[in-house]
């Protein structure tokens, strides 16, 4: 908890793109200034670790029980420190934690497209233990269980003690401390009852209150968008639509949230990596792909490529450096680290042609720097 409710308003709202030079250095000063009221270095860096969507296990059907041998307990072994190596780290859980009922959702039309997703509510314990902060439950499987799955993921995440965001009007955002910092932290997607990634004005006035009247030094955005599959891992910089429905304008939505004032965009849903960027020195990743999904979603081919993308930032969310760690999905287990370097080699191709004016270099090892 914060020593002082002084605190809680250290962050000054999102920097108007038309400030003068005497504006930004009066605000850097303020901030620098806040900073150290809590005995933080303002050139001290910090680590934030992102991933895709986890989905741990399954017992639905009633009577399924789809687990490893070690009912999950060493699915995240081959990355847990590189999750608790990090001041911070975010995951999206891919389904709703709910023991057994619930309303599973009529998709309609083709069944092949139709999946619904349920862990044991035990299964919490695998995320707390691995070292996840932040909890994205904006996602089309959210609510594969109507509201009684939503409700109690909510509840086991919360008594978990894990931050989570994502469903409209009910937990669009959350906070934390961690390290000395405030952090914010805001999860969206284009499904029904998620706060919405095509509800531009509406998310970016969430992250202006974050970075406002919430206090928070570092704002996280995780976005769950973007049409599905191998076909779709470039980032069109236009609205995407799959299945009929329209997932929306990623590249769009993602500069717009970093000029309300977030500092890091971790994307992920089409179930394949994409680009990464470096826009006005904040991070955007556009999809991080799968990351734990042993059951009941394809790991083929680049599908089951299964990074973590560590991002070094300063006390006021600057982005200083960061890594990709390539990793791959094989059969029923857990990510495993992959020294072969594909999934970093992949991202570099698809940020090269997609993104081409992004000054962000991306070594041989994952290693990332600012030209």
């Amino acid at each position: 908890m914060l020593a002082s409710s002084a605190m809680l308003f250290s962050c000054r709202a999102a920097s108007d793109d038309n400030a003068t030079a005497a504006d930004s250095v009066a605000g850097e000063a303020a901030d620098n200034a806040a900073l150290a009221e809590r005995n933080i270095d303002p050139n001290r860096t910090f680590s934030f670790v992102g991933c895709g969507d986890i989905l741990l296990g399954l017992n639905y059907p009633e009577g399924t029980k789809r687990f490893t041998a070690k009912d999950g307990a060493d699915l995240l072994d081959g990355v847990t420190d590189i999750i608790k190596g990090a001041d911070v780290a975010m995951g999206n859980l891919e389904g709703v934690l709910l023991d057994k009922g619930g309303t599973p959702k009529n998709c309609g039309g083709d069944p092949s497209h139709c999946f619904t997703f349920r862990m044991p509510e035990r299964y919490v314990n695998h995320l707390v233990n691995a070292g996840f902060d932040l909890i994205s439950i904006a996602n089309n499987h959210g609510r594969d269980f109507g509201p009684s799955g939503q409700q109690s993921t909510m509840r086991v995440l919360r008594e978990a003690g894990l931050a989570y965001a994502g469903v409209k009007d009910v937990c669009e955002t959350d906070t934390i401390h961690r390290s000395g910092l405030v952090v914010g932290f805001i999860a969206v997607a284009p499904h029904t009852s998620m706060l919405s990634n095509r509800d531009y004005d509406y998310v970016a006035s969430l992250v202006k209150r974050l970075k406002g009247a919430a206090g928070c030094d570092i704002v996280v955005v995780s976005m769950h968008a973007g049409a599905e599959g191998t076909s779709h891992t470039h980032v069109t910089r236009q609205d995407e639509m799959f299945l009929g429905a329209n997932r929306g304008n990623v590249y769009r939505f993602a500069h717009e949230m970093i000029d309300a004032g977030a500092d890091i965009v971790f994307g992920h849903g089409p179930h394949v990596v994409r680009a990464v960027e470096l826009y006005k020195d904040r991070f955007i990743a556009y999809s991080m792909g799968n990351f734990c999904t042993p059951f009941g979603i394809s790991k083929a081919g680049k599908t089951g490529y299964a990074p973590l993308i560590r991002v070094d930032v300063d006390g006021k969310g600057r982005f200083v450096g960061g890594r990709i760690f390539s990793a791959l999905q094989k059969g029923a287990s857990g990510p495993r680290l992959d020294n072969t370097g594909i999934v970093v080699k992949e991202i570099r191709s698809l940020s090269s042609a997609d993104i081409p004016e992004s000054p962000l270099t991306i070594a041989d090892d994952g290693t990332m720097k600012k030209n």
